[in-house]
C-alpha cells in the first residue's frame, strides 16, 4: 500500500481573500501574523500529549498483542453470534456508527447472511423505551453478543440498558448469561470494572487518559470495527499517518494545525457556525460523531484561568447532496456566521451508469452517458461555487478513497484539530461541566444517594406558570 497515494488533502483556498473577497477572506498576512501564535499552540500540546486527558494522541503507538486480541475476540464473534449490540452513549456510540456507516454495505443489516458474512449491528444510543422494545423485537437475545461500553460504568443510560438485557439473559440462560456480554470500561475505578469481575465477563479497557469523544481509536471503536470485518490495523495505520504527517509546527506541513488556525481566525471574525457536509453517504455518520467532538470540545464557559470566556462554535451537520435541498438557500444568502466543511471522495467505491432514455425530454436525456459519480461531484463543485461566489468561507477535505486507511486518517486530523484550537481558545478542551450538571440533575431526580443537595436545588427551581402553556 502507498500511502502517499491514500494521504487525504485540505483545501482551503475558499477560505482566502482572493477567492471569497477582501470583506470575508483572510488574507495570507494574517495566516503570516499569527503563525507564532499557531505555533504556540502546536508546542503547548506536544507538551502534555499523553498526559491529563490526552492519551487519545499516543493510541496510535498501539500494542499489537493487545489489537491481536481484540481481532481474535471478533473472529470468534462472527462465527458464533448472529446479532452484535452495542450498549452506549455518546462517545461510545457515535464513534461505532461512523465507522460501521463509512465502511460497511450502506443496507449492511439487511443483506442475506452468505454476503453479509457477519452479525447484524445494532448500537443502542438512547433511552426510549420503545427503542428498547423494537430492539428486542428483532434480535434473538440468545444469539446475541451485547457489547456494554462506559468508562464510568454510572453512565445511566448505558446502565439502564445493561440492567435489562442482563435481567433477560439470566433468565434465559442463567449462568451462561456471561458468555453474551462483553463490557469495555476503566481497569482502575467505577461501577462496571467491578460487575464485570464479579460476573465474569469479558473486559477491555479504556485507557484512563482517554475521554469518551476522542475514544474511537481505543476498544470502544476497535472491537465492533472488527466485528464487522474492518481492518483495525489500517484503521490504526491511517491515523499513525496523520500524526505522523502532523509531527511539524509548520503552518504549511500541518493540515489539522493549519485548519484550527482558519477556525480560529474564522470564529474571531463571528462564524460561529462550523457546518460538516459530507458528499457520501458513507461519511453521514461522521458529521455526527464531528458534532460531539467539536462541541464538548470547544463549548467553555470559563478558560483555564477562571475567566468567563462562554467560548464556541456550534456545529451543524449536513449532507451532500440532499441537504442542498434544504439547507443550502440559507447557507449562501443568509447571515455571514458560518464555515462550510465539505468532505469529498475522489473515487467512490462504485461506479453507476445513466442509461438512455427519456429522448424526447433533452432537460432529462443530458443526464444520460454520465454516471451517478460525476453528478454528486458535479453537485459538490456547484455547492462550493455557489457558496464561494456569494463570499461564504467553504473548505474541502478530499478523501482519494473511503477505506480503513483513510478513515483513521480523517479522525485524527479532527482529534488534532481540536486540540490545537483548543489551546489556541485557552480553554480546558477535555473537561465537560455543562453535561456533568445535566448527569447530576438526572441522578438527583431518581433518587440516587449524594445527589441532595442537587435535588434540593432542583426543588426550588421556579415553578412553570401556566400562563404560559397555551
Amino acid at each position: 500500500m502507498d500511502k502517499n497515494n491514500l494521504k487525504i488533502r485540505f483545501d482551503y483556498n475558499n477560505m482566502m481573500d482572493k477567492f471569497v473577497g477582501s470583506k470575508e477572506g483572510i488574507k495570507d498576512s494574517d495566516i503570516l501574523e499569527m503563525t507564532p501564535f499557531a505555533k504556540n499552540a502546536y508546542d503547548t500540546f506536544e507538551s502534555i500529549r499523553g498526559t491529563g486527558m490526552t492519551g487519545w494522541a499516543n493510541l496510535v503507538n498501539y500494542n499489537k498483542e493487545e489489537i491481536d486480541d481484540i481481532v481474535n475476540c471478533a473472529e470468534d464473534i462472527r462465527k458464533n453470534y448472529e446479532y452484535f449490540v452495542v450498549l452506549g452513549i455518546g462517545g461510545s456510540a457515535l464513534g461505532p456508527i461512523a465507522v460501521f456507516q463509512a465502511l460497511c454495505h450502506l443496507h449492511y443489516n439487511d443483506l442475506p447472511s452468505e454476503k453479509r458474512n457477519g452479525p447484524k449491528f445494532y448500537v443502542e444510543d438512547n433511552v426510549d423505551p420503545e427503542r428498547m422494545v423494537a430492539l428486542l423485537d428483532v434480535i434473538d437475545v440468545e444469539k446475541t453478543m451485547f457489547n456494554v461500553i462506559t468508562k464510568s460504568g454510572s453512565t445511566s443510560e448505558t446502565m439502564t440498558q445493561y440492567l435489562i438485557i442482563n435481567d433477560i439473559l439470566t433468565k434465559k440462560l442463567g449462568d451462561k448469561a456471561k458468555e453474551h456480554i462483553i463490557t469495555t470500561t476503566s481497569s482502575s475505578k467505577g461501577n462496571l470494572i467491578k460487575i464485570s469481575k464479579k460476573e465474569g465477563y469479558k473486559t477491555y479497557f479504556i485507557p484512563d487518559a482517554v475521554g469518551g469523544r476522542f475514544s474511537e481509536l481505543s476498544p470502544v471503536g476497535l472491537l465492533p470495527a472488527a466485528v464487522l470485518g474492518v481492518d483495525i490495523y489500517e484503521f490504526l495505520d491511517g491515523a499513525k499517518f496523520m500524526n505522523e504527517i502532523c509531527s511539524s509546527s509548520d503552518l504549511d506541513k500541518n493540515p489539522a494545525l493549519m485548519s484550527a488556525l482558519l477556525s480560529y481566525i474564522s470564529l474571531r471574525r463571528g462564524k460561529n457556525i462550523s457546518v460538516m457536509m459530507p458528499y457520501a453517504d458513507g461519511l453521514k455518520y461522521i458529521a455526527d460523531w464531528y458534532c460531539q467532538l467539536w462541541a464538548e470540545s470547544i463549548g467553555k464557559e470559563v478558560d483555564k484561568k477562571g475567566n468567563l470566556v462562554f467560548e464556541g462554535q456550534t456545529p451543524v451537520k449536513a449532507l451532500g447532496v440532499t441537504d442542498q435541498h434544504s439547507q443550502v438557500q440559507l447557507y449562501t444568502e443568509g447571515p455571514f456566521d458560518k464555515v462550510t466543511t465539505f468532505l469529498a471522495v475522489d473515487e467512490y467505491r462504485k461506479i453507476v451508469k445513466i442509461p438512455d432514455g427519456c429522448e424526447d425530454i433533452p432537460d432529462v436525456n443530458f443526464l444520460c452517458g454520465h454516471t451517478m459519480n460525476e453528478l454528486i461531484q458535479a453537485e459538490r463543485v456547484a455547492t462550493e461555487y455557489a457558496l464561494t461566489v456569494k463570499n461564504r468561507l467553504n473548505r474541502t477535505i478530499y478523501l482519494p478513497i473511503l477505506n480503513a486507511f483513510t478513515l483513521g486518517q480523517l479522525l485524527f486530523f479532527f482529534e488534532l484539530e481540536t486540540a490545537y484550537m483548543g489551546e489556541m481558545l485557552g480553554i480546558d478542551t477535555y473537561n465537560q461541566p455543562g453535561v456533568e450538571n445535566g448527569k447530576n440533575a438526572t441522578y438527583a431526580l431518581l433518587g440516587r444517594n449524594g445527589y441532595d443537595a442537587k435535588r434540593e436545588e432542583l426543588n426550588n427551581a421556579p415553578k412553570k406558570d401556566d400562563k404560559y402553556i397555551i
